[in-house]
């Protein structure tokens, strides 16, 4: 007698083990976007319910789909879930998620050495259509996590607001250089708990330094920033 193949989730959702949690996570996730045959522009299943397949807690869910976000594969989107964009082959994905892990401390500490300075530059030398350019990207942050987002296009416009600001031509293009490694910090940072709140309020005290003209304060207030963003999920497990 034939044997009856088992439901096509039951395969990917099958309980994890603990070592290297968040590999296995994103593996067995690329696993379940094949068996579902799932294109780009579909959604996974939601968080509570990959959740309780897999065993493991809602947070754990979280750290994989922001590693696969990271690399562009999915979307997480507010009132939405997880949307895929494309998908890539399984080992692809946990060598680009290794190299992410081992690059992002490096990241960190380009960040603390440029917009430290970058923030005192911009005390000294904001103008005030700067000011106007820095409260406009606070209030798109805040309007953004008050409905319950993230606040990626809010930080991202504050941080270019504070560049703009110190009148630094060379310090912008490094900047630019690796913009494309900040955005992936920063989608990394605003996926942990209640982070974006405390992003915003840590935006508020740089802002309100470089208002004061305070270039001390606005180095103090970066540093203590770049800190509390660089406190991620992926850097704390590295099992």
């Amino acid at each position: 007698m034939d044997q009856v193949a088992p439901e096509p989730r039951a395969r990917a959702l099958r309980p994890v083990q603990r070592s290297r949690l968040y590999e296995q996570l994103v593996e067995r996730l690329l696993a379940l976007v094949d068996e579902l045959d799932l294109r780009p522009g579909q959604r996974l299943p939601p968080e509570r319910e990959l959740a309780s397949s897999l065993g493991v807690s809602r947070a754990s869910v979280r750290q994989a789909l922001v590693v696969l976000e990271v690399q562009g594969l999915v979307e997480v989107r507010q009132g939405e879930g997880a949307v895929l964009l494309e998908n890539r082959s399984t080992s692809a994905v946990l060598s680009a998620a290794k190299a992410h892990t081992r690059r992002l401390q490096e990241v960190i500490e380009a960040r603390e050495a440029l917009e430290v300075k970058l923030a005192a530059l911009a005390a000294q030398r904001r103008t005030e259509d700067d000011l106007v350019a820095i409260d406009r990207a606070l209030e798109r942050m805040e309007a953004d996590v008050e409905r319950g987002d993230r606040g990626l296009e809010g930080d991202e416009r504050f941080h270019r607001a504070v560049t703009a600001a110190a009148r630094s031509a060379l310090l912008a293009d490094l900047m630019t250089e690796i913009s494309s490694a900040i955005k992936e910090s920063r989608i990394e940072s605003l996926s942990q708990p209640d982070r974006p709140r405390q992003s915003l309020a840590s935006h508020r005290r740089i802002a309100e330094a470089i208002r004061a003209g305070d270039a001390g304060g606005a180095a103090e207030a970066m540093g203590e920033h770049i800190r509390l963003v660089s406190d991620v999920a992926i850097l704390r497990d590295k099992s």
